[in-house]
């Protein structure tokens, strides 16, 4: 039975993707660039902010300084409405509590900026404690590099195989997550790939990347504990 769970934020813990695809299209139409589609915008997030940018401007227009004038100019427009629209996924609160009332300690790893990642965090989740709470830094590689899932283990307690014969292992930790990125950061980090079905992906995705079980709700994760 698993011992510490990380999440993955972005349409796993909440469905952020209003809040995201108003931001972001907001800039594209102060540019006179074409608006996407929420359901388009599911697709495109994922890999960090810079990368959702570069693909919502078309090819034409994508040089270095535009894209990165456009990811400035929406991650400012996210940063003052990312919890406007933003809702926990039913059931994630419950999850969320019950894990903390037996003491299994929790991460949230996210692709998104580190500075937004940990405002919605707080505001969505304001009594968890969360033993880490991470996005995109310069310290660590975006998911699905393993790096940064491996370094939580240390904040949840988890030391590699053989450092304490108490020691908890990244085998031990459950990784919940909606898309391919976050079940290739769990095979990778030796961890359990739990696919989140009611995100923005879908279960093809997940088989795909090698999910080790798919939930229909948050609250079956707690069979895993």
């Amino acid at each position: 039975m698993s011992r510490a769970v990380i999440f993955d934020l972005d349409g796993t813990l909440a469905d952020t993707i209003e809040d995201i695809a108003g931001a972001v299209n907001r800039s594209l139409s102060r540019r006179g660039l074409p608006e996407h589609d929420i359901r388009l915008y599911k697709l495109m997030v994922g890999d960090g902010f810079g990368a959702l940018i570069q693909r919502a401007i078309p090819k034409e227009s994508r040089t270095r300084e535009f894209i990165e004038a456009t990811r400035a100019e929406a991650a400012a427009d996210y940063a003052g409405r990312c919890l406007e629209r933003t809702r926990a996924y039913p059931g994630v609160r419950e999850l969320l509590a019950a894990l903390a009332s037996r003491g299994i300690p929790m991460a949230v790893l996210s692709n998104k900026p580190d500075e937004l990642t940990k405002k919605c965090v707080a505001g969505l989740f304001p009594s968890i404690d969360f033993a880490l709470v991470r996005g995109e830094t310069k310290d660590f590689p975006r998911k699905p590099d393993p790096a940064s899932a491996l370094d939580a283990c240390a904040r949840l307690g988890v030391t590699p195989a053989g450092v304490t014969p108490a020691g908890v292992t990244p085998a031990d930790v459950l990784y919940l997550g909606d898309s391919g990125v976050d079940m290739r950061t769990a095979k990778a980090a030796g961890m359990k790939a739990l696919g989140a079905l009611w995100g923005f992906r879908g279960e093809a995705e997940l088989r795909e990347a090698g999910a080790d079980a798919l939930l229909a709700s948050p609250l079956d994760l707690l069979q895993y504990i």
